[in-house]
């Protein structure tokens, strides 16, 4: 079966408007996925309420609210983000990376101990 020119354009054109209709629904109803990204990434708790609500530690701009400090990702490991956040703010009783929190040993060694 031999398809003319005309025929297969239109099927090429049919193909791409059903790619663009199917991305562009998909964007549209995912909206749970676009809220993710704006969560922070590291979340952590202090042992005494934070002095300013703003800070850089660990290379990363912190905002902080009592005990509770939140930051978006950044290049190094979890846990040297966490010393560095600990050098600035003091104690950290937990800390948790995209949701997943640091052992009883990686916050000791966080603090310092």
């Amino acid at each position: 079966m031999t398809l003319s020119v005309r025929t297969a354009s239109r099927i090429a054109i049919f193909a791409s408007a059903l790619v663009y209709t199917a991305a562009s629904f998909g964007l549209a109803t995912s909206t749970a996925p676009l809220a993710a990204q704006n969560a922070p990434y590291y979340t952590a708790t202090l042992a005494q309420p934070a002095e300013d609500d703003r800070a850089i530690a660990g290379g990363i701009a912190w905002a902080c609210k009592g005990t509770t400090c939140v930051a978006n990702k950044g290049s190094s490991r979890p846990a040297r983000i966490c010393r560095g956040l600990a050098r600035e703010m003091g104690e950290i009783t937990e800390f948790r990376a995209d949701g997943e929190a640091l052992e009883a040993k990686q916050i000791a060694r966080c603090n310092g101990n």
